[in-house]
């Protein structure tokens, strides 16, 4: 009893750390200060708890030393393209090791529209006819294809007789080499692009996300091909306010203070002049 007990207080512990859901990509909710929303564990699921009218990013930290893709949604809507949300849809490419806060809905390589949250009605996925996943902020995070080896030339031996025309010789067969193999790169991407157009991008009432102000937020567009068509790992933050996560029974509501004052027995040392 006692430990199944204890293993159900553990499921309540808040931290403030990012999620570590998973080896390639950390995911967390940060307000505009860049501090990190306390997270509930309940039941194998991270929950926060937001307040309507509150700003926030999402910060995503690539925990690997390759390029990886990831693919944003919130309210199951892609936060780039604003489709209804799948794993095969564009999404923001990091560098190894980089860090990087995406702050609002993609209106342009210049502009996002802020999250925040808000009532039901108000959430950008309800106003665009979609309120049935509301409450969920989810990233498919994938691997890229690594680049093809290719393998240091021979040395030339040297020889003194003849040593100019093999030499000659096979500098103008490098040179040709060369210049095939310069055509093939330039021909490569192309080629990805065909494969991967548009991949990617280089960024109690139920509580829902709205499409807030826009601000100045650049991003650039680049080529990424997946080295699976299924994402490498899934990760996936609810969210709902705190009122109804305390109702719900995933949100510790804090100890009530405890005050009990004993009668003493002695309560002074001295007897004090009657009034």
């Amino acid at each position: 009893m006692s430990s199944r007990l204890n293993s159900s207080l553990a499921t309540l512990l808040l931290i403030a750390a990012p999620l570590h859901a998973g080896s390639l990509v950390d995911v967390s909710v940060v307000d505009p200060g860049g501090n990190a929303f306390a997270q509930a564990q309940f039941r194998g699921k991270s929950y926060i708890a937001g307040e309507p009218g509150a700003r926030y990013s999402l910060h995503l930290s690539n925990r690997s030393g390759e390029r990886v893709l990831v693919v944003l949604s919130v309210d199951g809507v892609n936060v780039i393209s604003g489709q209804t949300a799948s794993p095969s849809q564009q999404g923001y490419v990091l560098a190894p090791w980089q860090q990087v806060d995406i702050r609002g809905w993609r209106k342009s390589l210049e502009e996002t529209a802020e999250f925040y949250f808000t009532e039901l009605p108000d959430s950008y996925a309800a106003r665009t006819g979609r309120p049935f996943d509301v409450g969920v902020i989810g990233a498919a995070v994938f691997r890229e294809v690594p680049p093809p080896y290719v393998p240091a030339l021979p040395p030339v031996g040297y020889d003194e007789r003849g040593y100019g025309a093999r030499a000659d010789g096979y500098t103008r067969e490098n040179s040709a080499a060369s210049k095939g193999g310069r055509a093939e790169r330039r021909q490569a991407p192309a080629a990805a692009q065909e494969s991967q157009s548009a991949d990617s991008v280089t960024a109690n009432a139920p509580l829902g996300t709205g499409h807030g102000q826009r601000r100045y937020d650049p991003a650039s567009t680049t080529q990424f091909q997946r080295a699976s068509n299924r994402p490498d790992e899934i990760v996936r933050v609810f969210y709902d306010s705190h009122e109804s996560l305390v109702a719900r029974g995933i949100w510790p509501t804090p100890p009530r203070p405890y005050y009990e004052r004993a009668p003493r027995a002695f309560p002074a040392t001295f007897a004090p002049d009657p009034w």
